[in-house]
């Protein structure tokens, strides 16, 4: 039996107050200016929420693939959290004031703490392997933290 995926996880304290990292981060439109692996979003819908549906392409060196996702929870200035069918994950952005700044926390668990056999697949033919994509997607949340901690604290 294989055994349970920890989640991947990476925290960034951001001197900006709550409401302006979620006006940030909740705009997933922008996505792909901060997520090194993000190429391209296409949302269903004129608002994003709860319930928003989303067609996204990936990107790795000159790999390319289709993801589809669906935002599950949207509290603002607290928690965005999105389950991208392909890889069967949830991706979170977790929200927490600190004094006059906020933690953020960028997170992805995998259902059931198992990766799912088109997961596999897609990280053994075009991503050099789970374990080499597990290093730049814990590395990808650090560059994504960092962009949005850069756009926060340049306009405050």
């Amino acid at each position: 039996m294989p055994e349970r995926v920890p989640p991947l996880e990476a925290s960034i304290h951001i001197d900006a107050p709550p409401a302006r990292v979620w006006q940030i981060v909740a705009d997933q439109r922008r996505m792909n200016e901060f997520s090194p692996e993000t190429y391209r979003q296409k949302f269903f819908g004129d608002e994003i929420g709860s319930g928003t549906r989303s067609i996204n392409l990936n990107k790795r060196k000159g790999y390319l693939w289709p993801t589809a996702s669906l935002i599950t929870e949207f509290v603002p200035e607290k928690r965005l959290a999105f389950y991208v069918y392909l890889a069967a994950a949830t991706w979170s952005y977790d929200l927490v004031a600190d004094g006059t700044g906020t933690v953020v926390t960028e997170r992805r668990e995998l259902k059931n703490g198992k990766r799912s056999i088109l997961a596999r697949l897609n990280a053994t033919i075009g991503t050099g392997g789970i374990a080499v994509h597990e290093v730049e997607l814990l590395a990808g949340m650090e560059t994504t933290l960092a962009r949005i901690k850069a756009e926060a604290e340049s306009t405050t």
